[in-house]
């Protein structure tokens, strides 16, 4: 397995300090240095080396190397990547979740329990099939003329392998075009269409076919977030983003946003960043470059 691993390793050096494309169908890597910030995707996320902390609503997680997690929805999360040292950076591959792939995987089964949300975004150890089964998948990037047959098949494969560990039940979840995961992802993708709009939370439950009570639970549940803070959260990782690739402002761009105060802006940008826009921005031009994808 650690020849597998020192070659899956070298295979994603090959990427960008930022999420890059592979040429295969939904999977992308990464090499970093420095923080993570950003809107993370229904994605099977694989670290190879160093470590990262996310901060995902209230919970804070670790994601050490050799294992993986799912994000079921779209979620914005802040964060730090810890490399294993000089010349090792922190090392990842991921792969868009299509829940039309993974249905195909589900064949005869009823899906009908829904998974507890205790589990959601948890880390879990790699299994030595799924790294052989990642590594035959990025050895297709130098083979094109065979990616087109056989990326489709070691996908399934690698979704075979999640299916029979201990995540298995939430991604057969996310194949559910009627479950829990279904209708909050359609609040999320609502919220992050229009997150500079002020909304009311039971247009959103309607939209979900849910009670107010019940979005409400279900949401945090799976997000880790009210509906509010979810807003509020890509509200400022997009503001982020402009105040470090724009030149503008904090108080024009936070009025961008959707903010209506620019002192409220600032108070809640530093409790999540640790510190007021303008410092924040001069850190990071005068440090490593942030991996940092635009919300």
């Amino acid at each position: 397995m650690n020849n597998a691993i020192d070659e899956l390793r070298s295979l994603v050096m090959r990427a960008e300090t930022q999420w890059t494309d592979t040429g295969l169908p939904r999977v992308a890597m990464v090499q970093a240095e420095a923080c993570a910030s950003q809107v993370y995707q229904p994605m099977l996320h694989l670290v190879l080396q160093g470590a990262k902390t996310l901060s995902i609503g209230d919970q804070v997680l670790q994601y050490l190397p050799i294992t993986y997690f799912l994000v079921p929805v779209d979620v914005p999360a802040t964060g730090e990547i810890h490399p294993s040292g000089p010349g090792r950076p922190y090392l990842a591959i991921s792969l868009t979740l299509d829940p039309n792939v993974i249905a195909t995987l589900l064949t005869g089964e009823t899906l009908t329990a829904e998974q507890p949300a205790t589990s959601r975004f948890c880390a879990v150890s790699a299994p030595a099939e799924m790294i052989d089964a990642w590594l035959r998948m990025m050895r297709l990037m130098d083979r094109p003329n065979e990616a087109a047959v056989l990326g489709p098949m070691i996908e399934r494969e690698i979704l075979f392998r999640v299916l029979q560990g201990p995540l298995g039940p939430m991604l057969r979840e996310i194949a559910r075009p009627d479950g829990r995961l279904a209708q909050v992802r359609r609040a999320t993708q609502w919220i992050g269409e229009h997150y500079t709009e002020p909304f009311h939370v039971e247009p959103l439950a309607t939209m979900t076919d849910m009670s107010v009570a019940s979005f409400y639970r279900h949401f945090k549940s799976i997000t880790g977030m009210t509906p509010i803070q979810y807003q509020k959260r890509l509200r400022l990782l997009r503001a982020r983003w402009l105040l470090l690739f724009e030149p503008r402002d904090a108080a024009s761009i936070a009025f961008t946003v959707g903010y209506e105060s620019a002192s409220q802006f600032s108070r809640e940008y530093a409790r999540l960043f640790g510190m007021p826009p303008a410092r924040d921005v001069a850190r990071f031009r005068t440090s490593t470059p942030e991996v940092i994808e635009a919300p």
